[in-house]
């Protein structure tokens, strides 16, 4: 009887090809259209998956690296931001933020996203990342306010009327049975035209009066310098800020020693890019991330009288939560375009 001898965890059946012998051949990709995007994500959904993910960057099972930024003089600038956890298709999406584009017709934030099997590196898809760069923000802002802002708040303000506070306006009364939300703006006209798409809101003139009489203020803007006095901020009021200018920003500072600070991560007190211009020499002992809150590690706030300060930076843990929803989706929907690469 002839012995075949067997092969050994050492001895694979058929020996791999040399490295210069493989070569990567056509592979399937799914792209994503912005369309595609949009129709994937359901933003309850999304905001159920943020709230997990925000507890997993507090456990430490999200990797989310700081994020490197390329400056145009004069046009704008651009970020990577890569992340990854067990479970997830790893996620690399590049945004570009350039002003001028308004002008052009085009959003002046622009982005990308890749995601990559872990297993092998392989790319499995290719979206338009514009979309949620918007919901993701808007999102874990709302999340903000559903854990952080009193249960009886009804009266909202946001402030400004760009896509920021469009997503807002689409946000929050998921998170809170909201009856009345004040839309101010630079200008009354465009304040108006977006309070037209949801009932319960209204454009108005007087931002310091709409500030007063609120439980929650939103502020969404673009501005260089704060949009909002300190002194009309009423006890028990939720604040977020999601804009970004530096070395300034749309916050007052004197706002943060009058409250309880949240952020996403402790990378907000990073220098810019990847921290936040408004808590530059904040000491990150004081704050509380969004992460601790859900894990109940320290408290959302206090009491009812107490001030709740949220200032977002957009981290990359985001874009993995809300693009890994979106290819999950359209997968089981058959969305997209499937491409030999």
């Amino acid at each position: 009887m002839t012995h075949t001898p067997m092969n050994t965890p050492h001895e694979p059946a058929n020996p791999p090809l040399a490295a210069f012998a493989i070569a990567k051949g056509p592979r399937e990709v799914l792209f994503l259209s912005e369309r595609d995007v949009s129709d994937a994500l359901d933003p309850a959904t999304l905001l159920d998956e943020l709230q997990r993910g925000f507890a997993d960057l507090a456990r430490g099972v999200v990797q989310s690296p700081h994020r490197p930024e390329i400056i145009v003089p004069g046009g704008g600038f651009s970020l990577a931001m890569t992340a990854w956890r067990p479970g997830d298709l790893i996620s690399v999406k590049v945004v570009n933020v350039f002003d001028g584009n308004l002008e052009l017709g085009l959003p002046n934030h622009l982005a990308m996203i890749t995601l990559f099997d872990p297993a092998t590196g392989a790319t499995r898809c290719v979206m338009d990342g514009t979309y949620i760069t918007a919901v993701r923000t808007a999102g874990a802002a709302a999340l903000s306010v559903r854990l952080s802002s009193r249960p009886e708040a009804r009266v909202a303000t946001i402030v400004g009327a760009g896509v920021q506070a469009r997503e807002h306006l689409r946000f929050l009364p998921l998170v809170r049975d909201i009856e009345r939300i004040n839309i101010c703006a630079l200008t009354l006209d465009d304040a108006q035209q977006l309070a037209g798409l949801d009932p319960r809101a209204v454009g108005r003139s007087d931002i310091a009066c709409a500030v007063a009489e609120s439980d929650i203020i939103c502020l969404a803007t673009h501005s260089a310098e704060p949009v909002i006095d300190v002194d009309w901020v009423s006890p028990g009021t939720h604040v977020t800020s999601v804009g970004y200018h530096p070395p300034a920003g749309e916050l007052p500072r004197t706002l943060l020693t009058r409250g309880r600070l949240l952020v996403e991560s402790d990378m907000a007190f990073a220098p810019v890019p990847s921290g936040c211009a408004e808590l530059v020499d904040v000491d990150p002992s004081t704050a509380s991330t969004l992460g601790d809150v859900v894990l109940g590690i320290r408290p959302a706030r206090q009491d009812e009288h107490e001030i709740t300060i949220y200032k977002a930076m957009g981290i990359a843990m985001q874009d993995m939560v809300a693009a890994n929803l979106a290819y999950r989706s359209a997968v089981v929907a058959g969305r997209g375009t499937s491409v030999v690469w």
